[in-house]
């Protein structure tokens, strides 16, 4: 901060050069590209919504050129810091439940739809009224199904100071974090989970065993997904969707599960037939009970995921990494994805993480295929 004492003029020029130095950092450059031709796969005249945060206007910016390069049509949406609490904080309930109508007619125009999320603040939405957000989800839910459904969409978190501190992290460390585990030859990381994508589709039964935790599931005539940058970014996870009423069990998850803003810490779930039966949390108990009050579909699981990005080694406080780390696997309550032949609905789809690097196994059929973080198959 010591270019403050010599005025105005040295400001200027020292964020001049942060510009600068930003524009052209070679990984945002990289991790454009990614977005824009392997994950988006951006082609001539389609319609592509770029959706965005103030701070990252360097990654945005960059991906709406090559948007224009590729021929297509990009639309630039720009969130306020703040405008999430406001509009949960004045919102009446009329317009919390009225459909935006106009974001539909233009979803079904939309071919591709990139959302860079870059946060100043995490916890905007910790002090809101659950029962508002969960109302504005329902509200939400065609449009979001639409979205995913119908077009080609990534997500992608740009490192800001708040991710880095919820990550408890220098900023500079968690760039380096979010670009080592999103900079990877996806090709090459795409065949080996394709190895495993027909290993497990074979399988009936799975199992998973760790501390606290013995549940069981089907996964029986369900499709895995490869997911290696198409959706999200970084990526790296197997998953699939469990047969509706098939889970029974117990589970304990290691690390908080945060929705909407809401960090739930020490999650206890237990399953029969399916549902969830009891469910408890050391740290907001209530609104864990509530999203699961959501729906009928909130109480049952509508993923099963494995972790596959060893270049993320640690929890980040943000799903969008978290759910892809090497060694772990993942539930979410809530909605599944169709292409898995998922039939469970919901206005909710809340991943939660389970570490298994210590002590973890995962049976097939009865079969240990997978031990301490790794398949050993």
């Amino acid at each position: 901060m010591f270019y403050i004492v010599f005025g105005f003029k040295k400001i200027y020029i020292f964020l001049a050069f942060t510009f600068q130095f930003n524009m052209e950092d070679p990984r945002i450059i990289k991790a454009a590209k990614t977005l824009v031709e392997w994950s988006a796969q951006i082609k001539k005249n389609d319609y592509v919504q770029i959706i965005t945060d103030p701070a990252a206007e360097y990654l945005a910016l960059e991906v709406y050129k090559r948007v224009l390069q590729k021929g297509a049509y990009p639309q630039l949406y720009v969130s306020l810091p703040g405008q999430a609490h406001t509009y949960y904080k004045y919102a009446s309930e009329e317009q919390l439940r009225n459909f935006p109508g106009m974001k539909m007619y233009e979803m079904k125009k939309t071919q591709a739809v990139i959302s860079i999320g870059a946060p100043l603040n995490t916890r905007e939405l910790s002090d809101t009224d659950p029962k508002r957000i969960s109302m504005r989800q329902k509200t939400l839910e065609k449009l979001s199904k639409y979205r995913t459904e119908h077009t080609k969409w990534v997500i992608f978190y740009y490192p800001t100071d708040a991710l880095a501190q919820e990550a408890d992290m220098a900023l500079t460390d968690f760039r380096d974090f979010v670009f080592k585990a999103t900079n990877v030859d996806w090709s090459k990381t795409q065949k080996e989970m394709v190895r495993l994508k027909k290993i497990l589709e074979k399988k009936n039964k799975i199992r998973v065993i760790s501390k606290e935790t013995d549940l069981t599931f089907s996964v029986k005539g369900r499709t895995f997904i490869a997911s290696s940058g198409r959706f999200n970014m970084p990526d790296g996870e197997l998953f699939t969707a469990p047969l509706e009423k098939s889970a029974n069990g117990k589970i304990y998850y290691d690390f908080p599960a945060i929705y909407s803003g809401r960090e739930v810490v020490g999650i206890r779930l237990e399953f029969k037939n399916g549902k969830v039966v009891k469910a408890a949390a050391e740290k907001n108990e209530s609104f864990l009970k509530e999203m699961i009050k959501t729906d009928k579909g909130a109480s049952y699981l509508g993923e099963f995921g494995i972790g596959m990005n060893y270049n993320i080694k640690r929890f980040v406080k943000n799903i969008l990494f978290d759910e892809k780390i090497g060694g772990t696997v993942h539930f979410a309550l809530g909605v599944g994805y169709k292409e898995c032949g998922s039939k469970n609905k919901s206005a909710i789809h809340w991943d939660m993480i389970k570490d298994l690097r210590k002590t973890g196994e995962i049976y097939a059929d009865g079969k240990l295929i997978y031990q301490k973080g790794k398949f050993i198959i």
